[in-house]
């Protein structure tokens, strides 16, 4: 997120005043200060599952032009050291939306909480239903499928959704953009959004470019959630790898003063 279709949208917005946080407001600034209560007690793990792609320069975005490039400025033959200077946008490759992202009175990314980065993992499995159509829009009733299995949504967690669309990062399909260029693929219904939003979670994650449809023309998802005081993560990889309970999720925000996001990497603990 976003196209240029999505920035006359977002000029109109972006000033609104933002809906009241649901969770204790981050310190200004972007200070270490306690949270009033951590988001998680991380369990014992054995296993670290890496849920990020390789950042390169043709790594596919929104735009469908490249966002990312790398410069050397120096080499170890010559400078005894190896340096480079990167260009990118901020929402490119495996990327942390911030609230700012969509709002003017958000958090920033260096103002969320390092004790809002390390929370709970539930993954929505809709592998199946993606594989049969590239607009599926993932419903409560994938939600509530998930609670009969697994029970409630944890407090404080991040929910993700696994379509399997990371197996296409590095050809056409992952942006599936037809002879318009208006994109194809999975992302939450704006009735999930709504419903996420009733409860106490700290993030959303996706597997696709987006985590609302990838034809949608107004994003609702990002245009309550964001603003609400939460966080996205989009183009994870390796959701197929973490179980869809259990695990915990670690992001590496960049702490980049007023950014909106940025690059992450990002860890789920087994």
């Amino acid at each position: 997120m976003c196209t240029a279709r999505c920035q006359a949208l977002l000029a109109s917005r972006v000033s609104q005043p933002a809906m009241p946080p649901r969770r204790p407001a981050r310190p200004s600034g972007g200070t270490d200060r306690p949270a009033t209560r951590l988001r998680a007690s991380v369990p014992q793990f054995t296993h670290v599952v890496d849920l990020t792609h390789v950042l390169r320069p043709d790594f596919p975005t929104y735009y469908g032009y490249p966002t990312f490039a790398m410069k050397q400025n120096a080499r170890a033959e010559v400078d005894r050291f190896n340096g480079f200077e990167w260009t990118l946008d901020e929402h490119t490759g495996t990327h942390f939306d911030a609230p700012f992202h969509t709002s003017n009175q958000g958090a920033t990314a260096d103002a969320v909480l390092a004790t809002e980065l390390v929370v709970p993992l539930a993954v929505l499995d809709v592998r199946e239903q993606a594989a049969s159509d590239d607009d599926y829009a993932i419903t409560p009733d994938d939600v509530a499928t998930y609670e009969k299995l697994f029970g409630p949504l944890p407090d404080g967690c991040c929910v993700a959704y696994n379509s399997g669309w990371d197996a296409h990062v590095f050809g056409d399909k992952f942006r599936n953009a037809d002879a318009r260029g208006v994109m194809h693929h999975p992302g939450l219904h704006a009735e999930t959004g709504a419903l996420l939003m009733e409860r106490d979670l700290a993030g959303i994650a996706c597997d696709t470019l987006s985590f609302d449809l990838g034809n949608t023309v107004d994003f609702p998802v990002h245009m309550a959630w964001l603003p609400a005081g939460r966080w996205g993560l989009e183009c994870v990889a390796n959701l197929g790898n973490v179980p869809q309970a259990g695990a915990t999720i670690v992001v590496g925000a960049p702490r980049v003063l007023g950014a909106s996001g940025g690059p992450a990497r990002v860890f789920a603990l087994i």
